[in-house]
Parts: structure tokens; sequence; C-alpha cells
């Protein structure tokens, strides 16, 4: 079920054949059962997945999937085997009648970005902590003729297969690679996300740095991250955990990030959007039964983490490649 080998041989001879060379070494520790002590489990749960008449892919729509017939053992099935992989994250998705409510109402922060997004028609895209893959379908919806994400996590990487068993969309893959597996200076990509990544790298700059590899000259970044209030230069680095995240090392204000951008030779830095996230966009379900963003915010003030920092603000940011 699981298969990279039409990958590799569409990339082979091509601007990406250095990462086709190196694809099968990426699969074979990303999903290596010695690494991953539950990657049996999950292998069954995909295996355990019902054969479905083929439906109707919807890509366009909030919850992504497919529409079709199943009947309520099927569908009993279906959710049987997909809890199998939980706990489910970004979304939401709904197969055959069945909403899989995420943790991440992800459509939203979809509609925040669309007004700074470049036409993705034709565009070949990589979606950098892709997660299960949600936005890369959306992407794919938009017309995008390739799109790649990479994910570390090989619990996303099983639901991302779980789901392409039903859409069926030959041109969206997801990786089991971060952007360490990205062959240096690619610059293949019309246009590169990386969405909730940055505040989970010791260097921010050299992410940055990274992004613009990816990039052909002219290419669009899309960047959303974890952002302050302040002027130029403001940058919070936590001391312990951040919202109860140990991994979480420099939040910059709007105004350090665009000037992160510019000292890399980015063109045209902007600021798209700025939100608080709200306890109804990301929260526990019946998909993702631990804690969640209401947790992670002082009992007494939703404005400040349980820490005691400023609670999770996120900003949308686009800049071009030079």
């Amino acid at each position: 079920m699981i298969d990279y080998t039409p990958l590799g041989g569409r990339w082979r001879g091509g601007e990406l054949d250095a990462w086709a060379q190196m694809l099968p070494g990426q699969v074979e520790a990303g999903l290596s059962p010695q690494r991953y002590g539950d990657l049996p489990r999950w292998m069954d749960a995909l295996q355990a997945l019902p054969a479905l008449p083929p439906g109707q892919p919807h890509l366009h729509c909030p919850r992504v999937g497919v529409a079709g017939a199943a009947d309520a053992a099927q569908q009993q099935q279906l959710r049987d085997a997909l809890m199998g992989l939980h706990p489910w994250r970004k979304g939401p998705f709904e197969l055959f009648g069945l909403h899989i409510d995420t943790e991440w109402r992800s459509d939203w922060k979809w509609q925040r970005l669309l007004p700074g997004l470049e036409p993705l028609a034709g565009r070949r895209v990589l979606d950098v902590g892709c997660g299960s893959g949600y936005h890369c379908w959306r992407m794919a919806g938009a017309g995008a003729a390739e799109v790649i994400g990479i994910d570390p996590t090989p619990l996303f990487v099983m639901q991302f297969w779980a789901l392409q068993k039903y859409l069926q969309q030959d041109h969206v893959w997801v990786l089991p690679t971060g952007i360490e597996g990205v062959p240096a200076s690619l610059r293949a990509f019309d246009t590169v996300f990386s969405m909730g990544v940055l505040y989970h790298r010791r260097s921010p700059l050299d992410h940055l740095q990274e992004l613009k590899d990816c990039l052909r000259p002219g290419g669009q970044l899309v960047l959303e991250t974890l952002v302050i209030d302040g002027g130029p230069g403001a940058t919070l680095l936590p001391e312990g955990r951040y919202a109860r995240m140990g991994n979480v090392w420099f939040l910059p204000s709007c105004d350090t990030l665009l000037s992160w951008l510019r000292k890399l030779g980015f063109r045209s830095p902007e600021v798209i959007d700025v939100n608080v996230t709200s306890i109804e966009e990301q929260r526990s379900t019946d998909w993702m039964t631990f804690h969640s963003l209401a947790d992670f915010l002082d009992p007494g003030d939703s404005c400040l983490t349980i820490e005691g920092y400023p609670a999770p603000r996120r900003a949308i940011v686009t800049a071009t490649a030079a």
C-alpha cells in the first residue's frame, strides 16, 4: 500500500533527480520498524481499512475527503481502522460520510493565507512540516501540478497513506523526512510553505535559508509561525516550556521576522494575517483525546500561557525568493 516507486520514477532524469536517488534511503529510515516501535500497529490499521467503491474526491471543501456510499458496517470498520492511527492533529477530513474531527481546524488557517497566496495552478509546491497532508490536499485542489509534503513523524505519514487509499491523487505525496532531507540548494519549487515549524528550530535564520534554497528565483514563500507583539528586534526566547511545548525556541515580533527575511535576501516580505489562536480552532476531540490549547493556557487569564508567556499568536508572512 505504501509505495514511493512511482514518485522516484517521475523525478529521475529531471531537476529532482538528486532527490530521487536519495528517496529510497529516506523512506527506509523514516519508516523503520526498528526505530519506531508503533509502526507495525499503524501498518495493521492501514491493512484494516475497508475496500470501498471509488468515490468523488473533494479537495476544495473544508472537510477534505471522498464522497461515496458506505453502509453502517463499512463505516464502523473505517472508523475503527482510522482510530488505530489516533491522534489526528490537522484536518478536518470526511470519508464516505465519516467526519474526522481533528484537533486543529486547519481550514481556518487556509482561509487566512489565501489573500496573500499567488495562484498555485500548474505549480510545483513543497509543504514543510505538513503533518498528515491536509494543506497538501488543499494545494492540489487549488490547481498545483505537484505537491510534496515532508514530515519526519511516521504516524502522520501513515495517516496520509490512509487518506490516499481513497483520495488516489497521484500528484500529492507526503515523505517521511524533514527539510534536512531535501538536497541542498535544490531551487526547484515554485511555492514553499512552512507552517508551524519555525519556532521549533534552534536556528530560525538557518531554517529560512533552507526554505529559500528550495525555491526557484521568483518563487513564493508562505510562512506561518508564532509571533509576539513588539517592534524591530523584539524576540521571545522562552525559558523552559512554552504552552507546555518543550521545543519552542524563538518567537519574533512581525517586524523582526520581516527583517530576518530581508537580511536573507527575500524580496517584498509582507504580513498577511495575525491571529490569536482560539480554543475553537485548536481543541480536544474524539479524534484527538489528549490535552489541547485550553489546557495550555493560564486558567485565570487566557491571554497567557500556563507558564505566564503571551498566549499563542500566529502570523502568516509571504516573501519572494531572489
